[in-house]
């Protein structure tokens, strides 16, 4: 079975994380979706909210489960990856300074840099230049 792991806070939730959800899961057998909790970090919505706003919203089609994981980001990623035997791990690119931006993000680099199974790291304006490149 091929497995694909969408990791990240998703707080908020938006388009773009389920437009990513439903597109590996047309490539995987399953898709997990890892919804990291790192207490040193504030959160808009509690973790019940984030996941229950996702259910409602995954089309029925696609096969969704959801791992919770406690603690530093980018190690969660990795150990869950490991664990697993994940064979993709699919971020974004979340980087907010001019050098983070080049580096993809501080937890990204540093899953990619460290990864054990291959990992595709999706822009940030991807969603947005995927509509325009269809309207062509």
């Amino acid at each position: 079975m091929r497995t694909a792991v969408c990791p990240g806070s998703f707080d908020p939730v938006t388009n773009g994380h389920l437009d990513v959800f439903v597109r590996a899961a047309e490539l995987f057998d399953k898709v997990v979706v890892g919804v990291l909790i790192n207490k040193t970090k504030s959160s808009l919505f509690d973790v019940d909210e984030r996941i229950e706003t996702y259910r409602a919203r995954v089309p029925e089609q696609v096969e969704f489960h959801v791992e919770i994981r406690i603690g530093k980001d980018e190690q969660e990623i990795l150990a869950f990856a490991r664990e697993r035997q994940v064979d993709l791990i699919v971020m974004g690119r979340q980087g907010r300074g001019a050098l983070q931006k080049v580096l993809f993000g501080k937890v990204t680099e540093k899953v990619v840099r460290k990864a054990d199974c291959a990992v595709l790291v999706v822009p940030l304006s991807y969603r947005r230049r995927r509509v325009h490149s269809s309207d062509k």
